[in-house]
């Protein structure tokens, strides 16, 4: 069982920053990423980073957020700048192995002033 230990969230005033952490219980991944879910909607994808380090983003957050990761802790980072009202969710931390999902209990971000 691997577990993923997210951190960072919180509330945040628009076109400011937050950075969100994800700690896995495990080295060796397929790919680690952050997913959303905002109020009334579906989960969606934020952005992923394989274990060859191919990164992808949604469109909504090309340019603004950035993925990345530190192999000696274990841990996926999701650098958030240029924050808006719309980014307001639930974020969660996903782990893909040998074609098994693994999430993260989720941490709120809140865009708001």
């Amino acid at each position: 069982q691997v577990q993923l230990v997210e951190s960072g969230g919180g509330l945040v005033q628009p076109g400011g920053s937050l950075t969100l952490s994800c700690a896995a219980s495990r080295s060796t991944f397929d790919a680690m990423g952050w997913y959303r879910r905002a109020p009334g909607k579906q989960r969606e994808l934020v952005a992923v980073i394989t274990s060859g380090s191919l990164i992808s983003y949604a469109d909504s957050a090309k340019g603004r957020f950035t993925i990345s990761r530190d192999n000696a802790k274990n841990t996926v980072y999701l650098q958030m700048n240029s924050l808006k009202p719309e980014d307001t969710a639930v974020y969660y931390c996903n782990l893909r192995y040998a074609a098994v999902l693994y999430w993260g209990q989720g941490t709120q971000v809140t865009v708001s002033s």
